[in-house]
């Protein structure tokens, strides 16, 4: 299992960042941050971009995205092949992305998770391996579009 985590938002998913940062930390999480720095209006596509690409370039295994409501910046990761990002809103969504759908990115909504609820979903994300299976012959079949 890694412990290094790449995290990013946009202004939306601001503090909600800043908080799994440091209770992250706290858990024993190297987490590279790739902004943004403030709560000042920025556009999320630009920030899952550098995620996603950070991940296809193997630089992190998986990642961590947010922005208000965990929906665009989610999509906008989704763009890339080999990305499976998932929206989360439980630790049982949060479980199953990775048994499942092998997500190497998890998003949330800055505006509607509860940041308790977050810290749990990703220390979930983070020990959950993917189960393959018939699961693989799915996400081969995403990796096909």
């Amino acid at each position: 299992m890694t412990k290094k985590i790449v995290i990013a938002s946009d202004h939306g998913g601001f503090e909600l960042k800043e908080f799994l940062i440091k209770e992250l930390r706290k858990e024993g999480y190297e987490l590279v941050d790739f902004g943004t720095k403030s709560s000042d209006s920025v556009d999320y596509p630009e920030f899952a971009q550098k995620v996603a690409k950070a991940i296809l370039n193997k630089e992190f295994e998986r990642g961590i995205l947010i922005c208000g409501t965990g929906i665009g910046i989610c999509i906008s990761a989704n763009r890339f092949k080999e990305i499976r990002a998932g929206l989360c809103h439980t630790i049982e969504d949060a479980r199953l992305s990775r048994q499942h759908n092998d997500a190497n990115i998890i998003c949330f909504g800055g505006r509607t998770t509860e940041p308790k609820v977050a810290l749990e979903c990703v220390k979930i994300f983070m020990i959950t391996e993917f189960e393959g299976g018939r699961h693989k012959r799915r996400v081969d079949k995403i990796e096909k579009f």
